[in-house]
């Protein structure tokens, strides 16, 4: 899983078979770290919940879009 932080947003990259899809954490921690540790601590939760919304084709421009708000 590759990981990008910018500000209260997570986006990575999680591997769905061989491939991998954009996926975008909405948090509302106040750093980047503490919202790093919290998705490494739930990230097989973060990759079925995303798996469930690409499979029901809940996409936002091509990107699975998970929140925490």
């Amino acid at each position: 899983m590759r990981v990008k932080l910018d500000g209260g947003t997570i986006t990575f990259l999680p591997a769905f078979g061989a491939s991998r899809k954009t996926c975008r954490l909405a948090t509302t921690f106040n750093t980047q770290k503490q919202a790093f540790s919290y998705l490494q601590k739930h990230r097989t939760e973060f990759e079925r919940m995303a798996r469930v919304r690409l499979a029901s084709g809940e996409l936002e421009d091509g990107i699975i879009v998970l929140s925490l708000l």
